[in-house]
């Protein structure tokens, strides 16, 4: 049995993780349905169903800037529960007020790693206080995971292997591929899944 499994057993888990040791995880993604929102009038409805949520995974897509001095907006903002996942292309809706209004909603637990830059871009879009967010990288420490890329935490974690092939694609492209899609909701999910991983093992100890 390998060291993550044994750990896993006792509701523990390692400090730290290898590249080599996550290449023997199993590749996983994001395995519900992608709903994609690239209409400013189709986001009040998606809002409307991330409001029967109490935990998403939030993280943001930005499309990458070879050039220097070059610094574009938020292309995406992801968010998803277990089973499904939305993607809002921001670069064709904005930030519209539903979506500001459940950035700042306390009562709705958005859980993401290194998000401070995130929010700090999505402020660019719209005035907002951000309310709500748990950063996996503190929240890790509590539990002695010294690893903090969001990659090593869900191997320790959950014991899967997360791709990173389409992190540095075109965001702002007209069609987004499928595998663009998978990868963007495969992020904001690890991060609820990792975050509802972490209470079980707290609350069965």
């Amino acid at each position: 049995m390998n060291t993550y499994m044994e750990k896993s057993l006792n509701n523990k888990f390692v400090a730290a993780i290898s590249t080599e040791e996550i290449k023997e995880l199993p590749l996983s993604a994001f395995p519900g349905d992608i709903i994609v929102v690239d209409d400013p009038e189709a986001v009040p409805e998606a809002v409307g169903m991330l409001k029967e949520f109490d935990i998403l995974g939030f993280d943001t897509e930005t499309k990458p800037a070879f050039k220097k001095g070059v610094i574009n907006g938020v292309a995406l903002l992801q968010l998803s529960a277990s089973d499904r996942a939305f993607i809002f292309r921001l670069n064709m809706t904005g930030l519209p007020a539903p979506l500001v209004k459940l950035l700042s909603n306390p009562d709705l637990v958005k859980v993401g790693a290194a998000i401070r830059d995130d929010i700090k871009s999505l402020q660019k879009m719209a005035r907002f206080r951000p309310a709500g967010f748990v950063e996996l990288q503190d929240m890790v420490k509590e539990y002695n995971i010294t690893d903090s890329g969001l990659r090593k935490i869900a191997g320790i974690v959950l014991g899967i292997q997360i791709s990173k092939a389409q992190q540095v694609s075109n965001w702002e492209k007209q069609v987004l591929s499928d595998a663009q899609l998978i990868y963007a909701a495969t992020d904001a999910w690890v991060c609820h899944e990792i975050y509802r991983k972490l209470l079980n093992s707290t609350n069965n100890s």
